[in-house]
């Protein structure tokens, strides 16, 4: 029994191990920054039906949203799949989640026996529509969003679709879109190559063997994980803000989660309704939501992210609601939603997993600018994630993480570098550092966030998408933790004219020499500041993390 325990750990860590030489394929050879920088991605392998076998999850938010397109591609296709396939897909009403993040899936056949897909889902900078790089809080259905791709084959038989090629791509404003999405196909033929390597090693029978008992297994450590938590009902509830069409909108995200034994559900029956803008999330991110976050709140959330971990959870969503809107609803926001998810999650198991849940993170507040760089003579789309990683929440016995970004990203998104940044973007950074004092204090203070002031060097047209602004809500803390900063943000026109955005809206234009000023917010703390270390309430003073009058303030501290 231990040599075959040994041998599924070998399993599992191969399959891995396939799934970062496909994320790695990417990083190395996609163009955009939001891949090549950022991550914005997730590379996985997967059963014939889509069932997950291993993912490497940059962006957990993107992860588990990929068996949903897998499953509508086979639905569609049925026998219609071959050796040499290749699927594009990004329709959140057949299985995906935002038009702007992009599936490849290769399909991986065994003697013509179609036995595994390789498949990433990436950010991309360009989906069509009507406002460059995505994002328009103007839209009202899908349509005014970004080109809808149902699943769609892009090769056939190992030939290229010309004429389904140029047909999505003359349909998307920028080229590097076709640059990335080659470097995506490029990263499925690995997973695809690598995975067969280990199939002929082992042999297909022993290989699928091995599969399902390395499922059941997963699906024992999740059921032994969910006992740990008592039985009963536990409710939370969480704030979204400004459905893109009346600013002062508040949606209630409520969920109930009943735990029975070694069975968890988790019923969102009491949300907002659909909204008529874009602040709507198809069932796939909500799920996404759900599960990235019961992960954050397990002993051991480093069991194989795989099938059996889905069996025993299951997620009720009533269509109609903002968590699972009826066609042809805007969902261009939907992703962004999965922080009040993890919210309203972490604010119901509170009682349950006192020691487990976190405070509040920091709510997204991001900003995707786009225009035409003359010195490079090309047209552009790039998001500032580096200025919109704000603090994480504070857990007992550990302070949050600083500028890790929303929860949803998992902390697996990252902040461009700013010279790299500088060389492939008209930008120039004048300030991007921690910010003081953004962090929320307790027992475990918050993780800090960040400012940042970038001037533009061309003009631009501006989205701004995202939560937590001022006058709405910031990270809260919990058991008498204190909240994190709120996010704000504001633009300085070259003659000092400032102008203070909305949390979502779109800005035709902006004259070249503005700048962009932002806080992304801190994480809320976690206990009662009074009963902080002495010893971390230095440390924090002498890294400059906290200033004396918020020492004072917040934690009594003896300023002698």
């Amino acid at each position: 029994m231990l040599s075959k325990s040994i041998d599924l750990t070998l399993l599992q860590s191969s399959l891995h191990s396939i799934t970062e030489q496909m994320a790695h394929a990417l990083l190395y050879s996609a163009r955009s920054l939001n891949l090549s920088e950022a991550r914005d991605f997730c590379t996985g392998l997967y059963g014939v039906q889509g069932e997950i076998m291993e993912q490497t999850e940059y962006i957990p938010l993107l992860a588990y949203t990929v068996p949903s397109s897998i499953k509508n591609i086979v639905e569609f296709f049925g026998e219609d799949i071959y050796p040499g396939d290749i699927f594009i897909h990004n329709d959140p009403f057949t299985g995906g989640n935002q038009v702007s993040d992009f599936k490849i899936a290769k399909p991986i056949f065994l003697e013509e026996k179609l036995i595994a897909w390789a498949a990433i889902n990436a950010h991309q900078a360009d989906s069509g529509g009507s406002v460059s790089g995505g994002y328009n809080p103007h839209a009202r259905e899908i349509w005014q969003e970004a080109l809808r791709i149902p699943p769609v084959k892009l090769y056939e038989k190992g030939r290229k679709r010309k004429d389904v090629w140029r047909l999505i791509f003359s349909n998307i404003r920028y080229s590097i879109v076709e640059d990335d999405i080659m470097a995506m196909i490029g990263g499925c033929t690995i997973g695809e190559r690598e995975l067969m390597k280990l199939i002929h090693k082992h042999g297909f029978e022993s290989f699928r063997k091995d599969l399902e008992m390395l499922y059941n297994q997963t699906e024992k450590m999740m059921r032994e994980e969910i006992l740990q938590i008592k039985n009963g009902v536990y409710q939370g509830e969480s704030l979204a803000f400004n459905d893109g069409v009346d600013p002062d909108k508040t949606m209630p995200i409520k969920v109930t989660i009943t735990v029975q034994e070694d069975e968890i559900v988790f019923d969102f029956t009491g949300t907002a309704e659909q909204t008529p803008g874009y602040v709507n999330a198809p069932y796939p991110v909500a799920l996404s939501g759900v599960l990235s976050t019961l992960l954050m709140c397990l002993k051991y959330p480093d069991m194989p992210h795989n099938e059996g971990m889905l069996r025993p959870v299951r997620v009720i969503i009533p269509e109609g609601s903002i968590l699972n809107p009826k066609f042809p609803a805007a969902t261009g926001f939907g992703n962004h939603l999965v922080d009040q998810i993890g919210e309203a999650i972490m604010q119901a198991l509170l009682p349950a997993l006192p020691q487990r849940v976190t405070a509040g993170w920091n709510h997204m507040l991001c900003v995707l600018f786009s225009g035409y760089d003359s010195r490079k003579k090309n047209p552009f789309a790039h998001m500032l994630i580096n200025a919109c990683k704000g603090g994480g929440g504070a857990t007992f016995g550990a302070d949050g993480y600083n500028h890790i970004g929303f929860i949803g990203g998992g902390g697996g998104i990252a902040a461009q570098d700013p010279e790299m940044f500088e060389l492939e973007a008209p930008v120039h950074f004048h300030k991007f550092e921690y910010a003081p004092d953004s962090c929320g204090s307790g027992q475990w203070r918050g993780g800090l966030g960040v400012e940042t002031q970038v001037e533009f060097l061309e003009d631009v047209e501006l989205s701004i998408f995202g939560d937590g602004l001022p006058q709405q809500n910031s990270a809260p803390g919990v058991l008498g933790g204190r909240p994190g900063a709120p996010n704000s943000a504001k633009i300085i026109y070259p003659n000092g004219e400032v102008y203070y955005p909305k949390a979502k809206e779109h800005i035709p234009f902006l004259p070249k020499g503005t700048r962009w000023h932002q806080l992304a917010g801190g994480g809320g703390g976690f206990g009662n500041p009074l009963d902080r270390d002495p010893a971390k309430i230095e440390e924090d003073l002498q890294e400059g993390y906290i200033t004396l009058a918020k020492a004072i303030k917040d934690y009594g501290w003896d300023e002698q």
